[in-house]
């Protein structure tokens, strides 16, 4: 989970703060060490920590903090507008053009997941109704143009690719066909290289100078820690970026390139992927980000995850089914389905003020998945009036389930109280319930 180690030490060293009645100057000023250790054990650039460490001290040791009656958590506050600070105090969002196509043009090593974000992008915009072609510039790496054609088919996008030709011919030709079909974003997939050169830098000058993008950004991986900012810092002074897009940022624990790269390059993070399917991307808020960090939550995120996963007439419908008790096994199949949509329960969890420490819940996602398999293995009858199910039944689906008699039984027990829960919950006017995995 993205920056887990960092939010633990943070949590932590604050924690012991917020328990104070009085502060000191020598307690702000120590706990301020094990912030900068954490900082740099996260891989947080060193220019970045100190400048960091320097106005969170100043601003911490100040009287109105020392003498009041909360001092703890005037220095957490201070610790988080900082941190806002560092990652980019708010997000820029993407220069759309007043006369489409925005021009999107993609720059990253190989390796990144730069091909990969060109689709996550593409669906996203999609989803939100907007027309998007993908276009194929790299014509280097081996079966680059297959994936980026993959992946448009997987995202909803239209896809153009000429081959081997000049990758400037190509791009102009993609525009006129894009302009043509009204088009409203065309994103351009670069080539990448395992490191930067003279000649990848040259011709990504050549194909900005010729066909001008409103948005020029780079990809990185955020697991390759301060090399990601390194690579930022030499794309910005040959590109002049508007921004970068942080990569397997959820398989980072340390996030130290998440936290470097607005303060050393001047450039916005303006997007982030969590995870590896298409609907794995994020618009990335520093104060929603700050927020997880420090152990905060980020409900707007959620909330905004779970607008997006669950349709309103079908949530209408669930809830008349639950207030008539006609709630079924097919329904929480169904449910579980969006759920999921949604991301795993630790992401979610982290989300929620506090549920870091609910991190590495491996469990309940398997228990989730065995679950899904015994609903699975029922007949649709059985599913809709699970009384039917006896002990031949439960055999059966236990074989085709993988799972035993016991588990089949633990379910069928745990839907019947919840469903009695939720009509009671109903009843009182209160919302939400309790999955049983």
């Amino acid at each position: 989970m993205a920056f887990e180690g960092l939010s633990e030490k943070l949590q932590h060293v604050l924690g012991k703060l917020s328990n104070r009645g009085r502060l000191t100057e020598v307690e702000v000023k120590a706990a301020m060490r094990e912030v900068k250790l954490a900082l740099l054990e996260a891989d947080v650039n060193f220019k970045v920590v100190k400048g960091f460490i320097k106005n969170v001290t100043e601003r911490a040791v100040g009287e109105d903090v020392l003498t009041s009656l909360t001092p703890g958590q005037q220095v957490i506050k201070i610790v988080r507008d900082e941190l806002v600070h560092v990652l980019g105090d708010t997000n820029e969002g993407v220069n759309f053009s007043a006369n489409p196509p925005t021009i999107i043009m993609m720059c990253g090593l190989q390796g990144a997941g730069k091909t990969t974000m060109c689709g996550k992008l593409a669906q996203m915009w999609i989803q939100d109704g907007k027309k998007v072609m993908l276009v194929a510039l790299d014509i280097y790496r081996p079966a680059a143009i297959d994936q980026l054609k993959i992946v448009a088919e997987q995202s909803g996008a239209d896809f153009f690719e000429q081959g081997q030709q000049d990758v400037v011919k190509t791009a102009k030709q993609a525009l006129s066909i894009a302009e043509s079909k009204l088009t409203d974003i065309v994103i351009l997939d670069t080539a990448g290289r395992l490191h930067i050169d003279s000649e990848m830098m040259d011709e990504l000058i050549r194909v900005a100078d010729k066909v001008k993008p409103h948005e020029k950004l780079l990809v990185v991986d955020a697991m390759t820690g301060q090399d990601a900012v390194n690579a930022a810092t030499a794309f910005n002074e040959s590109l002049e970026l508007d921004g970068v897009v942080i990569t397997k940022l959820d398989g980072d624990s340390r996030g130290g390139a998440a936290i470097s790269v607005k303060a050393v390059t001047g450039k916005p993070i303006k997007f982030a992927g969590i995870g590896e399917k298409l609907s794995d991307v994020e618009v990335f808020h520093p104060d929603r980000m700050a927020g997880r960090i420090l152990g905060m939550g980020d409900m707007l995120t959620l909330i905004e995850k779970a607008e997006k996963s669950f349709d309103e007439t079908q949530a209408a419908e669930l809830e008349r089914k639950i207030r008539k008790a006609e709630f079924t096994l097919e329904d929480f199949l169904e449910q579980m389905g969006q759920l999921k949509n949604m991301g795993g329960i630790e992401d979610m969890l982290a989300m929620m003020p506090g549920g870091n420490k609910f991190s590495g819940m491996q469990l309940d996602e398997k228990q989730m998945a065995q679950t899904e398999a015994i609903i699975q293995s029922m007949t649709m009858d059985e599913r809709r009036r699970p009384n039917i199910i006896g002990g031949g039944r439960k055999k059966r689906i236990a074989r085709g389930s993988g799972t035993k008699v016991q588990d089949v039984n633990r379910l069928l027990t745990q839907f019947e109280q919840m469903k009695k829960m939720m009509k009671s919950m109903t009843k009182r006017g209160g919302k939400g319930m309790q999955m049983p995995f």
